[in-house]
């Protein structure tokens, strides 16, 4: 029995949709994975992949789209590994979190994921919110909204009165509603609870508190804030449901108790010490330094009336030391994610973590390495991302000038493309 005439065209078609590539033409790429530097390279992109990486510019097929970027420098996609997707800095932080609605928060939230694709930022580790963010990662996930591909920890899992309490500062009678505190958790038990709850709520992650932070209304930002019984109910809780555990943590003695339970990565680790160094060593966990939000609230904390005073003073003792906690943590051979703390200064800023990585004396590549091969290996994305290689995700920027020469090109994005789509072309 022959095939029908319908049945073979149908088949052409779908053979035609298959064989229709991208190839982009890159005067320049650069590949952190290996620490190389490439000229005048095609990448053939075959739907929302990789097909291959080759030397020369392949000459295209009947069909072909080429993208020419000889005159910019191409990159493996952005990865930000510590970003807040549902705020961005202001004056009157706590005053917006009684005036502004859910609903408008999750808009909001649609126009920081857009902006932070747009700087080329392709995935993002969203580390807390009010769960709005568990709901922004599903609308980019279905297509609905244009951002980055996202894993999220849903909110903060915190002890009572601790840096990520929603509660801290309020006078009796506006406590927040139930399903705000359900991962405030005190004990073991609780601990474990709260955990499950955000796998219930459909986190990626568990992101947890460890030590105080800057921009609560908490008198302290350094000490522990979890016994170690509770943090190896967390992290042990996080592994039996395949997740993993991020450790906000400035003070010392805090990371040393994370590390010691099993954390991925410690988040900031502004006051670390030589034992915390040699535990960051011996259990292979990253550190995410952020130092562009130190920078920014010890610089927001100068403007009068833009933090509480409580809030205020300790931007000034946290914020303008972790560089060189970073500096001090690189040499020692710690393993180091790129992560900023988008949305405790602007989003679409997240490059300039670059320019403050090699002030402290990374070289250029290695910073390009962490935001890429080393992020999307803190993530668990290696297989998909991370590196311009066939076979994986065709998540690939260009940019204007050369990083390798003045890494403030990283602020020149021209080019944006998402597993094979492309969303900036300039």
């Amino acid at each position: 029995m022959k095939p029908s005439i319908t049945l073979l065209a149908g088949l052409l078609l779908v053979h035609l949709a298959f064989a229709q590539r991208t190839i982009l033409y890159c005067g320049r790429l650069i590949d952190p994975k290996s620490g190389q530097v490439s000229t005048e390279v095609s990448v053939v992109v075959s739907g929302g992949s990789i097909a291959a990486v080759q030397k020369g510019y392949l000459a295209a097929s009947s069909g072909d789209k080429v993208i020419d970027l000889k005159a910019r420098t191409v990159l493996p996609g952005l990865i930000d590994s510590h970003v807040h997707l549902e705020h961005e800095t202001s004056p009157n932080a706590q005053l917006l979190g009684f005036t502004t609605s859910a609903a408008e928060g999750a808009l909001q939230s649609t126009v920081y994921a857009r902006t932070t694709l747009m700087a080329g930022f392709t995935t993002v580790r969203d580390v807390g919110g009010t769960g709005v963010n568990i709901a922004l990662r599903n609308a980019i996930n279905k297509g609905i909204v244009v951002g980055p591909r996202m894993l999220t920890a849903g909110k903060i899992i915190s002890s009572t009165g601790g840096h990520a309490d929603p509660t801290h500062g309020y006078r009796e009678g506006l406590y927040a509603e139930p399903s705000y505190t359900e991962t405030v958790a005190d004990g073991k038990d609780a601990c474990i609870k709260a955990v499950r709850q955000m796998y219930k709520e459909g986190a990626d992650l568990i992101k947890i508190t460890a030590s105080g932070g800057v921009l609560s209304l908490e008198k302290d930002g350094s000490g522990a804030q979890f016994s170690e019984e509770e943090l190896q109910a967390i992290v042990a809780t996080a592994k039996d449901y395949g997740m993993r555990v991020a450790a906000h943590a400035h003070g010392a003695e805090a990371m040393k108790r994370a590390i010691r339970a099993g954390v991925t990565s410690i988040e900031h680790g502004t006051f670390m010490d030589d034992e915390t160094i040699d535990l960051f060593k011996k259990y292979g966990v990253w550190l995410v330094p952020t130092i562009i939000a130190g920078k920014s609230v010890s610089d927001s904390a100068l403007k009068p009336g833009y933090f509480p005073p409580i809030i205020a003073g300790k931007a000034l003792a946290i914020g303008t030391k972790i560089q060189a906690t970073f500096a001090k943590a690189y040499k020692a051979g710690v393993k180091i994610a790129f992560g900023t703390d988008a949305g405790v200064y602007a989003h679409g800023k997240n490059w300039m973590e670059f320019v403050y990585m090699t002030e402290a004396g990374i070289p250029a590549m290695e910073a390009l390495k962490c935001a890429t091969a080393n992020a999307a290996e803190l993530l668990g994305l290696s297989d998909r991302v991370g590196s311009l290689e066939a076979g994986k995700l065709a998540d690939i920027i260009a940019v204007d000038g050369d990083p390798m020469r003045d890494i403030h090109a990283m602020g020149q994005v021209r080019f944006v493309m998402k597993e094979g789509v492309v969303y900036r072309e300039e």
